[in-house]
């Protein structure tokens, strides 16, 4: 009758007709999603170690608030094996590494790795983090396709983390017995580090520091990733689209011309490579406000020497007795150096590469 009762792990329910049978199913139903999603939904728990905080597990730590798993963790500071032993995941302490159960550690003598078989630089913290869950992290902010962030995750690191990882690995940029004409402290590790209490503080409080440090790290990472994906990435198609024209532009192969300015050396180095044709092009133009412009490509992104530079007797001279001098119309001035020419239009501009290719290496070089 529906007076008898029925035990169901504790809690008692009247007798089952159909009506209630479908109740209790709902019911058992409710529950069990709101078990499940309140079990998904825990708190996770990242560790790291506790005392003066670095650069590497800021910025490890920085990431992991961008990832889908670990975006609402919290953090963890302490050397204690028991702390670390419950830890969701656990960055630079502990001497483990193993993704499987999220360890990421790199202080072990047995850890040697590298991003991949391209880079030399042993990883930190930031480097691991940034290996297994980069990808996840690109896509997640900027929404990119798997190719876009494949070029995206290589260009990030070798311009932002790598400098991370080889720093707190104490990598020297360069051979001990050459002496930096300068020194530079403003960089990442040394404003976290500065963040970090005093010796002489009668008060420190380094917690308080850590949660600065890890707003600067993600602020400092997530400001390079949106450039390398808004501004850095959508001038690769450009460049890329102007050599794959530039035997339109002369049948040397050593000019091109962009359909729009935009930051082009680093671009171009990297796709002369991946084309195999380095050391190509000599010449870039493109359009601004007065005119259009030339430019030398120099032998990498970083140096001040040309590949070959506009032609020695143009140097320095402008307006119409730089037209005189070459012997073409709209001149506007060539730079001292040599580097970069401009010409009231596109003919004239496209005038001066074509003489200093002609000219003999003596008077460009």
């Amino acid at each position: 009758s529906s007076g008898i009762n029925a035990e169901y792990g504790g809690l008692s329910f009247p007798k089952q007709t159909s009506s209630t049978k479908q109740q209790l199913a709902r019911f058992l139903s409710k529950l069990y999603r709101s078990t499940m999603s309140s079990s998904s939904e825990a708190i996770k728990t990242i560790v790291t170690h506790s005392g003066s905080f670095h650069c590497d597990e800021v910025v490890a730590c920085s990431m992991l608030s961008l990832t889908n798993q670990f975006k609402n963790s919290k953090i963890v500071r302490s050397r204690d094996p028991a702390v670390i032993a419950q830890g969701d995941i656990v960055v630079d302490v502990g001497g483990v590494y193993d993704p499987k159960t999220h360890r990421y550690d790199h202080h072990q003598s047995s850890f040697t790795d590298t991003l991949d078989e391209n880079h030399t630089i042993k990883l930190s913290s930031a480097g691991l983090v940034y290996k297994h869950f980069g990808r996840e992290i690109i896509q997640n902010v900027l929404g990119l396709s798997d190719i876009q962030t494949e070029v995206i995750f290589y260009k990030l690191y070798d311009k932002f983390i790598e400098a991370l990882d080889g720093i707190d690995n104490g990598v020297e940029r360069y051979p001990p017995e050459i002496k930096a004409r300068y020194s530079v402290n403003t960089d990442l590790g040394s404003r976290i580090g500065n963040l970090n209490p005093q010796w002489n503080d009668p008060h420190p409080n380094v917690e308080a520091g850590f949660k600065k440090a890890l707003e600067v790290g993600k602020a400092e990472f997530l400001e390079a990733l949106t450039f390398y994906g808004n501004a850095w990435l959508p001038a690769r198609t450009l460049v890329e689209q102007a050599i794959a024209e530039r035997f339109n532009i002369h049948n040397t192969g050593e000019i091109i011309v962009l359909s729009k300015y935009c930051p082009w050396k680093d671009h171009l180095f990297t796709l002369e490579k991946e084309q195999g044709i380095e050391n190509t092009i000599k010449f870039v133009l493109f359009s601004d406000n007065s005119g259009w412009r030339i430019q030398c490509v120099p032998i990498n992104d970083s140096s001040f020497i040309n590949r070959r530079g506009l032609h020695k007797a143009w140097r320095g001279r402008r307006d119409e007795e730089l037209s005189k001098i070459s012997e073409i119309d709209g001149c506007v001035f060539v730079h001292a150096t040599g580097f970069i020419g401009g010409n009231l239009t596109y003919e004239g501009a496209l005038q001066m590469a074509l003489k200093t290719l002609k000219a003999p290496d003596s008077e460009c070089n």
